[in-house]
């Protein structure tokens, strides 16, 4: 699991492949309908490392989709849209191995930050696979009771030595946006701040972003979604920073690998 994504879009260098024709229909806000949002700079908690009972006072949690969601909050349900979850590796190499992303010698390309098994979403028909496969985790969580869906990885291109492309990520984000929409569930972008500016064509409705305090990317979040932005941060002295510039915005404080509270590194913070 890729539980954050620390400085990522301060460090990867974007690819240059692409196949296939572009796909910019994704609905922009003003089609989302009744689609309900996270509230806005309400208390946040970030339990991708394994849930438990949250703090008093949290509002709006972020759980893994094999998780249940907290009883009587705003439940964000994580799915690794763009990279391979690890423990199922075997599931994508012996089902579904045209959808893996290949070197030149055909072996599958790795995330080395992740050890993850990166998808291949460089032509659109492997990304229209993908997404009934991504597809089908979303409506899972529609099922489970999530309310909201954050789809990690979204800048894997960057770590494909070149093999897929920004304009990929952004084709197959918006058909993970269009799925997530028709089962109810609103879509947050997570990361990749130099895709803010793309908004309207991912299709994404909030931003839940690792470390924009740190990398000072919280405005370019801000400049494309407002006030909803979810902020996750990894050092108090960015936590800080966020908190006095960013008071509107909803930030939490949390130990780099996301353990429970039964955990000595356990750290949980709000503004």
């Amino acid at each position: 699991m890729s539980m954050s994504a620390a400085g990522s879009n301060a460090t990867k260098d974007a690819g240059v492949r692409d196949a296939g024709p572009a796909q910019t229909d994704a609905e922009t806000p003003s089609q989302m309908g009744n689609l309900k949002l996270p509230p806005a700079g309400a208390s946040l908690d970030y339990q991708l490392g394994g849930a438990y009972n949250p703090m008093s006072g949290v509002k709006v949690v972020s759980r893994d989709r094999t998780a249940k969601p907290a009883a009587g909050l705003y439940n964000i349900c994580y799915v690794n849209g763009f990279q391979a979850q690890p423990g199922e590796e075997d599931f994508w190499l012996s089902d579904h191995a045209a959808l893996v992303l290949r070197d030149s010698s055909g072996e599958p390309v790795i995330d080395e930050d992740w050890n993850e098994l990166m998808f291949d979403i460089s032509t659109a028909d492997k990304r229209m696979k993908l997404a009934e496969i991504i597809g089908g985790f979303i409506d899972g969580c529609a099922k489970s009771g999530f309310d909201a869906v954050e789809i990690d990885n979204l800048d894997s291109f960057s770590r494909s030595g070149g093999r897929l492309s920004e304009q990929n990520a952004i084709d197959f984000m918006a058909l993970l946006s269009k799925r997530s929409h028709a089962s109810g569930l609103p879509i947050a972008q997570k990361n990749s701040a130099e895709l803010v500016p793309q908004r309207a064509k991912l299709g994404t409705d909030f931003a839940i972003a690792e470390e924009c305090n740190r990398y000072d990317e919280c405005g370019v979040y801000t400049d494309g979604y407002g006030d909803m932005v979810f902020v996750i941060e990894y050092r108090k002295s960015d936590f800080d920073k966020g908190c006095k510039e960013f008071p509107k915005l909803s930030l939490v404080l949390r130990d780099v690998e996301l353990t429970t509270p039964d955990g000595s590194s356990y750290v949980f913070e709000g503004c």
